[in-house]
């Protein structure tokens, strides 16, 4: 049996198999999705995100668990961050999701950010067509968690939760911060600590300001107790319903196909100059010739993009 038929028969190997291949940017992962597209667009995605600490696997986990009481399908990506030295990441969403990895509904997936900005990994995308093939219901993207640059998960998800916690000490610069405004619901995790309400009143303030017809709701939770997890998926499904009814949903999706087929654009452009015109060598030279004042970095740039045109 091939990868194809096992993919969409659920096999979780296939599945496992496919993501590597994916991120190993091979050709024939791609080729295999392009066949499979049509089979794509079934499944619902969430993106779980906030600073660290805020309790984002551990809320995943009981969200994951909710749904899998209504008997859904259920897959997850917790993008962990890479290191730039090694290029290693500490994939440690599976260890606090353990008890999870063996349920046969769900799939756990851990993936290096690999230096992608964002948030989210470059493969992530990919990964969620292939999750899709799958057979997911709902699928869950948790981002890494380092704070303003996280805004790409978006462009991924059909319903952002922006995860907060009081104590942090930044309750007000995070407020400010572009990333609040990428939520579709909000979550105020830990709400047994102190701080809670008086984080819970300024997010409610900063909502005052939404100019959008959809103003997110916010719900108290404490994940390590399953408190506010019921109130929480209500609002996802509210959310869901506003998107659905009003139109945006499909709105939303062309969105996000339309910044999918740009970043593939990017990638392949990138690709092609740095394999086929400009290897590392001589990209090293000419940076020496800048930082030598032999030249400037916008008359390399110019220069590389004239012999391109040239090709």
């Amino acid at each position: 049996m091939n990868l194809e038929q096992k993919l969409q028969e659920g096999n979780k190997r296939a599945v496992a198999r496919l993501i590597t291949l994916v991120e190993n940017k091979d050709p024939a992962a791609f080729e295999l999705l392009k066949k499979l597209h049509n089979k794509t667009g079934n499944a619902y995605v969430i993106g779980i995100t906030g600073p660290p600490g805020a309790g984002k696997s551990t809320l995943t986990d009981k969200l994951v668990k909710a749904y899998l009481n209504e008997g859904k399908k259920v897959a997850v990506i917790a993008i962990d961050p890479t290191s730039p030295f090694t290029g290693g990441a500490i994939l440690g969403d599976r260890v606090r999701m353990n008890d999870l990895s063996t349920h046969e509904n769900v799939f756990i997936r851990s993936m290096g950010a690999r230096g992608s900005l964002g948030g989210i990994s470059e493969g992530t995308s990919a990964a969620i067509k292939v999750l899709d093939i799958y057979g997911a219901d709902y699928i869950f993207v948790e981002t890494v968690g380092v704070g303003q640059s996280e805004i790409d998960i978006v462009k991924n998800c059909d319903t952002t939760v922006m995860v907060m916690v009081p104590g942090l000490g930044d309750d007000i610069q995070a407020i400010k911060a572009g990333i609040m405004e990428i939520g579709d619901v909000f979550a105020i995790n830990k709400a047994d600590r102190e701080g809670a309400k008086k984080t819970a009143r300024e997010i409610d303030a900063m909502l005052d300001y939404n100019s959008n017809e959809w103003r997110p709701p916010l719900t108290m939770t404490v994940a390590v107790n399953n408190e506010g997890i019921g109130d929480l998926v209500d609002s996802i499904k509210e959310h869901r319903d506003y998107m659905q009814e009003s139109g945006l949903f499909e709105t939303r999706r062309i969105n996000n196909t339309k910044n999918e087929i740009v970043e593939l654009i990017k990638h392949r452009v990138l690709e092609h100059i740095f394999d086929n015109a400009y290897n590392e060598e001589k990209i090293n030279n000419l940076s020496k010739e800048v930082v030598k004042r032999i030249t400037d970095p916008y008359t390399v740039c110019e220069d590389i993009m004239h012999n391109i045109k040239r090709k």
